[in-house]
């Protein structure tokens, strides 16, 4: 009986070595002082000893099991003590404010897009949108680009099979409103377009544009640049300058670059706008004839005017950005300024 009393004891000692929670320390306890635990079931072979015994063999059960719970207890003081700093840590104050947890915010091409959508709504202009995936017919052949263009071959189109591809221009957009509604139109066409250029701080392969178009009986240049003027103006405030310079573009004559004096540098000069005091924002002119004939619409009574321009040109030159790639490198430290 004395061999099993000190047995018990050498299996405590072990035991514990190996139990570094309280949930196991009191899982222990159970174990030997617990109804039905080790030391109650020594107290059961009391009745079965000689009566002679049976005393001295309590007395040393009793012993044990006040060395039992000294050690567990001793133990269990020592596990708390240690589990104090880690609960302090994780104690709040109930009455401080809460905290508001962080959201997302709109992107900032997101928010460029929508502002354009808002002015030119304000000047009568629907939002029209058309498939990213587009025909030859109408990226290139219905906006009166010859066959022989070099935007028509593989360095500057991604092609899909020989006439489907990603479109290149948001003014396949134009051809398929004009192909389902008579004039007046007057409509803006925001949307992703695709060119195999080489990413740098200024080009992407993939980029957005915002295509415009108006046609109805006795549009004019001058109605062309009222509208461009009142959007510059708007987006980007009554002092900046603009100026039109004479260009070419396959679907409108005449055609004109529009330049706005750089936001950055105030027209003084600086590395975005080359140090010339002016950035190119859009393309315009006057519908070509040849268009109007794509979509049989008559040439004699109707005419219109056209106008595109890059989200991301744009949106770099409202907030000061200086490299393409960051709208796309999802860096939440760039795009939680906005």
């Amino acid at each position: 009986m004395l061999d099993t009393l000190e047995e018990i004891k050498r299996n405590l000692q072990k035991e514990i070595k190996g139990i570094s929670t309280l949930k196991g320390a009191e899982q222990l306890k159970i174990k030997y002082l617990g109804r039905n635990g080790g030391i109650n079931d020594l107290m059961k072979l009391i009745p079965t000893l000689p009566v002679e015994k049976r005393a001295a063999f309590g007395q040393k059960i009793n012993a044990l099991k006040v060395e039992i719970t000294d050690t567990i207890e001793g133990f269990i003081k020592k596990l708390s003590s240690e589990a104090i700093p880690k609960i302090k840590s994780e104690i709040f104050d109930i009455t401080l404010p809460g905290k508001r947890p962080s959201i997302g915010k709109r992107h900032p091409l997101t928010q460029t897009i929508d502002d354009i959508k808002e002015v030119f709504a304000r000047l009568g202009f629907d939002v029209a949108y058309g498939p990213e995936v587009e025909l030859e017919h109408y990226n290139f052949e219905a906006l009166n680009i010859p066959p022989d263009h070099p935007s028509r071959t593989d360095f500057d189109t991604f092609y899909i099979r020989d006439d489907v591809l990603l479109r290149s221009q948001t003014s396949t957009v134009q051809i398929r409103i004009m192909e389902k509604q008579k004039p007046p139109i007057r409509i803006i066409a925001p949307g992703r377009v695709y060119r195999p250029d080489t990413v740098d701080a200024r080009h992407s392969f993939m980029f957005h544009q915002v295509e415009g178009l108006l046609v109805d009986e006795g549009v004019s240049f001058a109605d062309l640049k009222g509208v461009l003027n009142q959007f510059i103006k708007t987006y980007f405030g009554q002092n900046i300058q603009v100026r039109f310079r004479p260009s070419f573009f396959p679907f409108t004559e005449p055609s004109a670059e529009i330049d706005i004096s750089c936001s950055l540098c105030g027209g003084k000069g600086c590395n975005v706008c080359s140090y010339s005091g002016w950035v190119e924002i859009l393309g315009a002119g006057m519908v070509d004839p040849n268009v109007f004939k794509a979509v049989h619409y008559d040439i004699e009574k109707y005419t219109g005017f056209a106008f595109g321009m890059g989200v991301e040109r744009i949106t770099m030159l409202k907030y000061g950005i200086c490299d393409i790639r960051l709208f796309y490198e999802n860096d939440i430290r760039f795009l939680s300024q906005f």
